[in-house]
């Protein structure tokens, strides 16, 4: 569509220069070069501005394994074990940009397996002793 509408318009400003003088061509040219560029500005701070893209692209691949856990975002604690017993609150999930090890676009591998792209502050993948 936006082929389509720059052909017409530069077939238009052909016209215009051959049919009119050649002073209205360069005034319109001109009118038709600035609306572009407002327009091309306006979309540029939509793009920057607009907000993200929600979904399971968002996340990434999804976790490969049983009982493996993956985040789009930063994780505080992520318990992959059975029998364990926690005093206290989850540790805060770090900031993004922090992780030294970013999830990529391959899927968490194995069983039990913890990625962030936000990082993780703790992960607990083995089983604890607690009875119950």
């Amino acid at each position: 569509m936006v082929c389509v509408l720059s052909a017409s318009v530069a077939v238009a400003l052909v016209l215009v220069s051959l049919l009119v003088d050649l002073d209205t061509g360069d005034r319109v040219a001109s009118v038709v070069g600035a609306v572009t560029g407002v327009g091309g500005v306006a979309l540029a701070v939509y793009g920057l501005n607009r907000p993200a893209q929600a979904g399971p692209a968002a996340a990434g691949p999804p976790a490969a394994g049983a009982r493996s856990v993956q985040s789009g975002r930063g994780i505080g604690r992520a318990v992959t074990g059975d029998n364990n017993r926690f005093r206290g609150p989850a540790p805060e999930a770090p900031s993004p940009g922090t992780s030294s090890d970013p999830v990529s676009g391959a899927p968490v591998p194995g069983e039990r397996g913890v990625a962030a792209v936000g990082g993780i502050g703790e992960a607990v993948t083995g089983d604890g002793n607690a009875q119950e």
